[in-house]
């Protein structure tokens, strides 16, 4: 690791002997605290508890378990297993507002049925090695951390702290019970086992890094372990978040895209937040690293209008909005115009309370940020164009559009084949589109990832040679990539022939994407090799089209120069993940290359 790459590292030697407690959050003993939130939010978590005391506790069936490796099927057990999680936060959100007792029944419940469960894990991620094969059923002698045993752990531990006097007097050895079950499945692997997203020498990390060890933090703080253990975890933590930060650039770009920025830098913040709270002079300076600011920014820059986002990879264009965390990182790392977007964004959200959130600490951490970020109050931010050189991407806007490129390589973390493609929103309104993925399945994260159509460059925009799309690997990247950023006029051009493999018989693919402020965007493609070529254009409104013209309804005219006769075909989307942000079916537009230079002009 290069000096920048061990900032955590390097502050281990302010660790002072014994750290301090956590109090990030106050504990439902602490009433005042808790009285002093806003109404409307106090309200909604009692009604919402309320809610959660009808009806029997899901059960989860070994069937359920079974359909991963039986069918590859994830979202029956999921489904469960999550609204487990989510009654049980409800119950102690609304038990921490009112203290009066009433919802510590469901809550005892709840936190026995989780601690009986065999495993944490997910089905999908019960293996002992990366890309390892997945065991059938969990074994509870050889527990898995994953992104969700380490969530639960955080969840029960958070739930320990806000009321284990309650708990205790409610159900006795009940504390106790939780305290053997973090020691047992979370604690001590921890301590004395690998799992690969902890980081080893040069390979690579991605959110899961930052997103278990925030909670593998939180189950330590939050539960009050002995300081030779959390002197022990916060050492191993550093070194973790050091190996997630070494594939970060200094520019902070989220190669995953801006649905994993929830779970790679806001992980991240949180866990400084933590590290921080127990350890402020040995971590504390770290909130004034640039590299750790400008990933705190990236959300902004990736944001178009309303829910919708500049996506690339295994990101969906329609995102949650942004709220506590994003308003609380942007604070904390000096950032205005994350702090404002923030508060304007969870301004907008119906919602505020977070009913679907399984993260416990993130429900109690967005209570009590509400009336902080209300008087902040909305302030609309100006979002500037914008060159991230270590994944390749370009922001650009002038009033009407807003446009993204993106060259990097077919090697990154949850990578899309899509080297070079443009995305393009007009008056906020989705015009050429990167359609996302589907809900996850076996196949997803198996070695036939690309046989599914999302994840091909042919679903994108970009074109394939007879029929030979790009190829995944990092290899397979854009080269001699130039961009410029001028107030009036923003410039894009890169080679995209190594993002092919041979089969695709190219010589030379140079793609120049030219956006004229206030007038119209080019999309120039040279193309010399042995091939028929032909673009793909993604669309979300069915377009219309003669021989040098492509209507996209009254949204946007596309003039066509060296094209040949375009066809339109309709997609259906049925997978709900897709339909969150793609309800009405898609288009896919081919134009073929009439010879070695394609014009687009976009107005």
């Amino acid at each position: 690791m290069t000096q920048c790459q061990k900032m955590f590292s390097e502050r281990l030697d302010y660790l002072p002997p014994r750290l301090a407690d956590f109090s990030l959050v106050p504990s439902a003993s602490d009433r005042t605290e808790w009285q002093e939130l806003p109404g409307d939010i106090r309200a909604r978590l009692v009604a919402a508890g309320e809610r959660m005391t009808d009806g029997e506790w899901p059960s989860l069936p070994v069937t359920a378990w079974l359909d991963y490796s039986r069918n590859g099927n994830r979202t029956r057990f999921e489904a469960l297993y999550f609204t487990r999680r989510r009654r049980l936060n409800g119950l102690v959100m609304a038990e921490c507002v009112e203290a009066n007792g009433r919802f510590l029944d469901p809550i005892i419940n709840g936190l026995m049925l989780i601690c009986e469960e065999s495993g944490w894990q997910l089905p999908a991620h019960n293996a002992y090695i990366r890309g390892g094969a997945r065991t059938a059923l969990p074994q509870p002698d050889r527990p898995v951390i994953d992104l969700f045993a380490a969530e639960t752990g955080a969840q029960l531990a958070m739930a320990h702290y806000l009321l284990g006097d309650a708990i205790e007097a409610a159900a006795p050895g009940m504390p106790g019970r939780i305290e053997h079950e973090l020691r047992r499945r979370i604690l001590d692997p921890y301590l004395s086992a690998h799992f690969w997203w902890m980081g080893n020498g040069d390979e690579r990390m991605n959110n899961w890094t930052a997103w278990c060890t925030q909670n593998v933090l939180l189950t330590a703080f939050a539960s009050r372990v002995p300081d030779i253990d959390l002197h022990a975890i916060v050492r191993k933590a550093a070194g973790s978040l050091d190996a997630f930060l070494k594939d970060y650039g200094e520019d902070g770009a989220c190669e995953e895209g801006a649905l994993y920025y929830r779970h790679a830098g806001l992980c991240l913040f949180n866990a400084l937040n933590l590290l921080a709270g127990v350890a402020p002079q040995a971590f504390g300076p770290l909130w004034n690293a640039p590299k750790i600011r400008n990933m705190a920014d990236y959300i902004v820059n990736a944001h178009v209008e309303g829910q919708r986002y500049f996506n690339f990879a295994d990101c969906s264009a329609v995102n949650d909005r942004c709220g506590a965390r994003e308003f609380l990182f942007g604070c904390a790392v000096g950032s205005e115009p994350l702090a404002d977007f923030a508060a304007a964004d969870w301004a907008e959200e119906p919602a505020p309370d977070l009913p679907d959130e399984i993260n416990l600490f993130y429900r109690v951490q967005a209570a009590f940020a509400a009336n902080a970020m209300r008087e902040h109050g909305k302030v609309r931010v100006r979002k500037p164009d914008i060159f991230y050189p270590s994944i390749g991407l370009v922001i650009a806007r002038d009033d009407r559009f807003a446009l993204a490129v993106k060259a990097g390589n077919n090697g990154e973390s949850h990578n899309h084949n899509d080297v070079g493609s443009v995305t393009l929103y007009k008056d906020g309104t989705p015009l050429l589109i990167d359609v996302g993925v589907e809900s996850y399945t076996a196949r997803t994260f198996s070695p036939d990832r690309y046989g599914i159509w999302t994840m091909q460059s042919g679903y994108h925009n970009l074109p394939d040679f007879g029929g030979v799309m790009q190829q995944d690997g990092d290899a397979f990247a854009a080269r001699d990539v130039s961009v410029s950023l001028e107030a009036e006029q923003a410039l894009i051009a890169m080679e995209l022939a190594g993002a092919y493999p041979p089969d695709a018989r190219l010589r030379r693919f140079r793609r120049t994407v030219r956006f004229f402020k206030g007038s119209r965007i080019e999309l120039e493609d040279q193309v010399d090799g042995d091939l028929p070529a032909v673009l793909s254009l993604m669309l979300a409104v069915k377009p219309s089209v003669d021989d040098s013209c492509i209507d996209v309804g009254d949204l946007a005219r596309i003039s066509v120069s060296g094209g040949g006769k375009a066809e339109v075909e309709e997609i259906p989307v049925s997978d709900p993940r897709l339909q969150l942000a793609w309800p009405e079916p898609l288009y896919r537009l081919r134009l073929p290359y009439a010879a070695g230079r394609l014009l687009l002009t976009i107005v």
